[in-house]
C-alpha cells in the first residue's frame, strides 16, 4: 500500500488527507458483476436551482446607537410587525428572522416610536445589520 497527499481547499480553508492506495492485483468484484444484466444508460437531468435573494441595500443611519435596532443573526426576515410612526414599548416584538429552519424575534430595546424600517419580508440580513430605527 502505497499513501498521496492531497490537499482541499473548503471555503476558503485548506485541509491536508493522507489517503491510502491500494495495490492488490486482485480486485474486488461486486457479487452482481459477472451477471449478464443488460446496460441501461443513465440520464442526468439538470435542475436550476433557485436565486438566492439579494440583502438589504445598505441605508444611512443615525449615531445614535440607542435608536438602533440591529439583526442578532445572519438570516431572512420573515415578517416585519411595525411600521414607521408606530409606537413601541421596551421589548414588543419588531421582527422575526429565520436562519437554518429557527425563528428569531427581534424585540425592541428601548420604548419609542419607529422611525424607519430598513428591511421587508424576503430581505436577506447579516448579523449586526440595522434593520430599524427608532426617534
Amino acid at each position: 500500500m502505497s499513501t498521496l497527499k492531497l490537499q482541499i481547499g473548503i471555503d476558503g480553508d485548506t485541509y491536508e488527507l493522507e489517503v491510502e492506495v491500494l495495490e492488490d492485483d486482485e480486485v474486488p468484484q461486486h457479487p452482481n458483476y459477472g451477471n449478464s444484466y443488460p446496460l441501461v444508460p443513465a440520464t442526468v437531468h439538470s435542475v436550476a436551482a433557485p436565486a438566492a435573494k439579494a440583502p438589504a441595500p445598505a441605508v444611512e443611519v443615525s449615531g445614535d446607537e440607542s435608536k438602533l435596532c440591529r439583526s442578532p443573526i445572519t438570516g431572512i426576515v420573515i415578517r416585519a410587525n411595525v411600521e414607521p410612526g408606530q409606537e413601541i414599548a421596551e421589548n414588543d416584538l419588531i421582527m422575526v428572522l429565520e436562519a437554518m429552519k429557527m425563528e428569531t424575534n427581534v424585540t425592541a430595546p428601548r420604548a419609542g416610536k419607529v422611525a424607519r424600517v430598513l428591511v421587508a419580508a424576503g430581505d436577506g440580513v447579516k448579523a449586526n445589520q440595522v434593520i430599524a430605527e427608532l426617534e
